[in-house]
């Protein structure tokens, strides 16, 4: 079964997703910016590299993570010992956000943007274990059958409760962080491996039981960035007293 595409449909795909981007650019730079030859030459050259980038990496992932994805989860779930998904769930959920440059943009800015208080390593891992958990959480969700509303709706209330608890600074980074772990890596990644999972369990609807993983992936870093946020609120509380 092919499940790639081809590389003049993601170049069709990176073009259409960067020209917008560019038109405005322009529109800006005529009318406010105003930049000098030599920055507008800078910004040239790094359009360039990050749609050649977009175009290598999507073609990538497209073609191997996806149907590398399908295929383990067809062969871990042709397991007699289906236990055995849930570990390689969490393994898999850590190294895919590890790996995730969205992620680690992200941490970047929180680093800068906090001026070194919240380290990108310490978002960067912590948005990792979550990711793993919850992908783990999501293999079990596949293996004993638990209904997918058991799972998420005790989870937002837990976010929800959480953030009355935690800084406000922490709130804020959750749920921008939960948006960018559900990057390509994820979402070709993990999610092909769940469908993969749920079409070779033959008693399972692939379409019921293999999606849903994604809305869990998003979920984990909101619940463990504010769990983060009261934790260091609360320690802050201990240092004051």
């Amino acid at each position: 079964m092919e499940h790639g595409q081809t590389l003049i449909a993601i170049v069709l795909e990176v073009f259409e997703a960067l020209v917008p981007l560019i038109i405005f650019f322009i529109i800006f730079q005529l009318l406010y910016l105003k930049f000098p030859s030599s920055k507008l030459i800078k910004l040239s050259m790094g359009i360039i590299m990050t749609a050649a980038g977009m175009i290598l990496f999507l073609y990538g992932v497209y073609n191997g993570f996806f149907a590398v994805g399908i295929e383990m989860g067809y062969f871990f779930g042709s397991f007699e010992q289906k236990w055995v998904l849930i570990p390689v769930g969490i393994l898999l959920g850590f190294l895919a956000t590890f790996a995730e440059p969205a992620v680690r943009v992200l941490c970047y800015q929180i680093e800068k943007s906090s001026s070194g208080y919240i380290r990108a390593n310490l978002m960067l891992y912590t948005l990792s274990i979550a990711v793993a958990v919850f992908v783990g959480i999501a293999m079990a969700k596949l293996v004993y059958d638990i209904p997918f509303i058991y799972i998420v709706i005790p989870a937002y209330l837990l976010s929800l409760l959480l953030m009355w608890f935690s800084d406000e600074d922490y709130i804020a980074i959750a749920f921008d962080s939960g948006g960018v772990a559900t990057g390509p890596m994820a979402v070709t990644f993990l999610m092909s491996m769940a469908v993969g999972v749920a079409s070779s369990l033959g008693n399972r609807d692939p379409v019921i039981d293999g999606f849903g993983m994604i809305a869990l992936i998003a979920l984990a870093p909101i619940i463990f960035v504010i769990f983060l946020g009261v934790y260091i609120r609360h320690i802050g509380r201990k240092d004051n007293e």
